[in-house]
């Protein structure tokens, strides 16, 4: 059963850093994983080790927007910011850059806010309900934090994202403040491409919890 704060036998264990409304389930791909296997050498990288509740087939990182809408069983949820970067993940898997790594490569997975109580089952479809404001993907919004060379455009458009965590609201905010850093002037803004990928390919608002 999922409550509004975490999933009923599978709660945060650190609540100072993880947990909350806004960041009651966090979700990372089964595609992420065939990916770290090859990437890091490993066969022993088994779902749940990156820390998720939900393992999915589908709905990659750079397609899943800040504020996307997504029934999955009877429940219904909200897409609220990516993985912040977490030195525990680094230390579950026996690797010390992952937490660096998981950014750097564009798969930090994200967190979901739950808009409506419900059961959720292994196997259960996954539907795009509502397509969040300014669709701008998971992906982009964790480089826009952690990456250089960061785009003042999609900067701007964040601070338009309601749906988006406070925490990552306010950082923004501090970002746009400051203004760009020389050299940043005048680049282009790109919006992401249409949302999630079906798990079981069966059409391009679907997917599947594995």
């Amino acid at each position: 059963m999922v409550r509004r704060l975490n999933i009923e036998g599978d709660g945060q264990g650190d609540l100072a850093g993880h947990g909350g409304e806004m960041r009651a389930v966090l979700v990372y791909q089964l595609q992420s994983y065939e990916y770290w296997r090859r990437e890091l050498g490993r066969d022993d990288l088994v779902f749940g080790m990156f820390g998720e509740n939900f393992t999915v087939d589908g709905l990659p990182d750079h397609e899943v927007c800040i504020g996307d809408r997504y029934r999955i069983g009877d429940a219904e949820f909200e897409v609220t910011q990516p993985r912040v970067t977490c030195y525990r993940v680094g230390m579950r898997l026996g690797e010390p850059t992952m937490a660096a790594l998981l950014v750097a490569h564009h798969r930090p997975g994200f967190y979901l806010r739950v808009i409506t109580e419900g059961h959720v089952r292994a196997g259960d479809g996954i539907t795009l309900v509502r397509r969040g404001p300014e669709e701008l993907s998971v992906a982009d919004t964790d480089a826009l934090l952690y990456l250089p060379d960061r785009d003042p455009a999609k900067l701007r458009r964040a601070l338009n994202i309601p749906a988006l965590s406070p925490g990552w609201q306010r950082s923004f905010r501090e970002l746009a403040d400051a203004g760009p850093p020389a050299g940043e002037q005048g680049r282009t803004d790109g919006r992401a491409g249409p949302g999630n990928r079906s798990g079981t390919r069966g059409g391009p608002a679907s997917g599947a919890c594995a």
